[in-house]
């Protein structure tokens, strides 16, 4: 679409895209008494739009350029390798990308308008490649940040995910610091939650642990060695007697309290996941001290094998 060739008024200098000689101005009532002044014989060309474009361009590549080697400086073991550059360049890219994108786009916009202005009205404009190249970088600027933020979204989102895992596991970490405490102090881990209080807790951080115990699901166990009960012995002594060793777990609230000589050496506890509720995929399972996922424990578990019988 043609923009409206623009008329002065020559009473209060206002721009006006109507006929003064026959209808009045907007801004001052005036009319025209006459026909318009004739053009001169030599006019220079404008070179304000060009300039203007080709500057917008011009200063969102040179910002990205800039922002691209100071990531680079930035980096250990500065080399100027081609992955060496593309990685700088796509931190740069995350780290403008809210005023560089934006500000690129609606640049290469009004660029493209702007050049299209020119073209159509070329005597009166110089500069016309000039402001060609300056919508170019535009858009150049433009499409490299937006490929570069999306070919990284997917790895960003990778280390987001690690990121809130190692939150939850850093969580995970206090009841483990305390139960361990208590099986140097004690010699045995706890039968339940309310064992954990007997330790000194200055900072807090044995009730919060004891807490955690109780809202999560805790089994700890002991090995134990016992004889079979018709053990043949000759003079006194056991002759081949085969001793059979055995996990046993108790669960508090269920199970029978241990004797006193039981000692407890192993653990089992599961903690709820964001939902806040025992039993999901979301659950962190610590054995022993070691952290997993429920959904990544239930998946590496040996499934059961079945086999198929024909009854005739």
């Amino acid at each position: 679409m043609r923009s409206p060739e623009l008329i002065i008024c020559p009473c209060c200098g206002a721009q006006t895209a109507s006929d003064l000689r026959v209808e009045a101005c907007r801004a001052c009532g005036a009319l025209a008494v006459g026909p318009p002044l004739a053009r001169p014989e030599e006019e220079l060309p404008a070179i304000g739009l060009p300039f203007a474009v080709a500057s917008s361009g011009a200063l969102l590549a040179f910002v990205f350029a800039a922002s691209t080697a100071f990531a680079l400086f930035g980096r250990k073991g500065f080399t100027l390798d081609f992955w060496s550059v593309v990685a700088a360049a796509e931190t740069a890219a995350w780290r403008s990308a809210w005023a560089v994108l934006p500000l690129s786009l609606a640049a290469a916009y009004f660029g493209n308008r702007a050049v299209a202005h020119i073209r159509r009205n070329g005597p009166r404009y110089a500069g016309a490649r000039l402001a060609s190249a300056g919508f170019a970088l535009s858009a150049v600027v433009a499409f490299a940040v937006f490929t570069l933020v999306g070919l990284t979204v997917p790895e960003r989102l990778r280390h987001r995910r690690l990121a809130q895992e190692a939150a939850r596991n850093a969580e995970a970490y206090e009841p483990i610091r305390v139960l361990l405490e208590y099986q140097q102090q004690y010699g045995s881990l706890p039968a339940s939650a309310e064992d954990l209080r007997k330790l000194p807790d200055p900072d807090g951080s044995v009730a919060r642990a004891a807490r955690m115990i109780e809202a999560g699901a805790y089994e700890p166990e002991s090995t134990i060695a016992s004889l079979p009960p018709a053990a043949a012995r000759r003079g006194g002594r056991a002759r081949n007697v085969n001793v059979s060793v055995r996990p046993v777990s108790m669960r508090p609230g269920i199970d029978d309290l241990p004797g006193e000589g039981l000692a407890f050496t192993n653990y089992t506890l599961r903690l709820p996941g964001d939902d806040g509720k025992i039993g999901n995929e979301d659950d962190l399972l610590i054995s022993d001290g070691m952290i997993t996922r429920a959904a990544d424990a239930e998946e590496a578990a040996p499934r059961p094998r079945t086999r198929e019988i024909k009854v005739p």
